[in-house]
């Protein structure tokens, strides 16, 4: 695992960082609520049969149980490959990002969208969405992985277009299904990239005890 510098993470974890705390205050003051109704009712009134079908199988395949058997699948696969660091990341971004965002859920307790016909039924808080901070953190490990290990610079463009892409999707599939307004996704965005980089920060940067009796560097 390349380490990721002190400086490096800082200025990818900052600006989700401040992109969250700027949509929690616009969720406190209400000040993002005009935009988040005419987004949410413009969804409820296009949809369309074929897209609710496919945004329901993304949805119901990216729930906290589904991205948790993702996350083991990766795990087992980076196991068996002797990425020992790689493993402790999954288990620090994905389970550990999940919890934070159940402890984020109660602090902010926001209530879900409702609308005249809504097509899930949902009793947990909204913000931030928890399907986009899973798919985030999820697919983010996925790519910086095999962005690392990528010699062709078209093919680490193309790992972050396809993990970006899934997370659009799923983003996508909470606020048409009326389960999230568009600043929950946002920030689940926001809080699974800022919290992606600092396990990454941290794990990359950790160094292993030597073993005893093992020479040091400088003898």
């Amino acid at each position: 695992m390349t380490p990721l510098r002190p400086h490096r993470a800082a200025t990818l974890a900052l600006p989700a960082l401040l992109l969250f705390a700027s949509l929690a205050l616009a969720v406190q003051t209400k000040t993002a609520a005009a935009i988040d109704l005419a987004i949410s009712h413009w969804m409820e009134h296009h949809g369309q049969p074929w897209l609710t079908r496919l945004l329901f199988w993304v949805t119901d395949a990216h729930q906290p149980i589904g991205i948790l058997l993702l996350g083991a699948v990766l795990l087992a696969w980076l196991w068996r490959r002797g990425e020992r660091r790689w493993c402790a990341l999954v288990i620090a971004a994905v389970p550990g990002g999940m919890l934070l965002n159940v402890l984020l859920k109660w602090t902010f307790q926001r209530a879900r969208p409702e609308f005249g016909e809504p097509l899930v039924h949902l009793l947990t808080y909204s913000f931030p969405s928890g399907h986009t901070l899973g798919a985030t953190v999820f697919y983010g490990v996925l790519a910086v992985y095999l962005r690392q290990h990528a010699r062709n610079p078209t093919a680490r463009a193309a790992l972050a277009v396809a993990a970006l892409g899934m997370v659009l999707l799923v983003a996508l599939s909470r606020l048409y299904l009326g389960a999230h307004y568009p600043t929950d996704v946002l920030a689940g965005m926001a809080e699974g990239c800022a919290w992606l980089t600092i396990c990454m920060t941290v794990i990359s940067n950790w160094r292993s005890p030597r073993p005893a009796g093992a020479p040091s560097k400088s003898s």
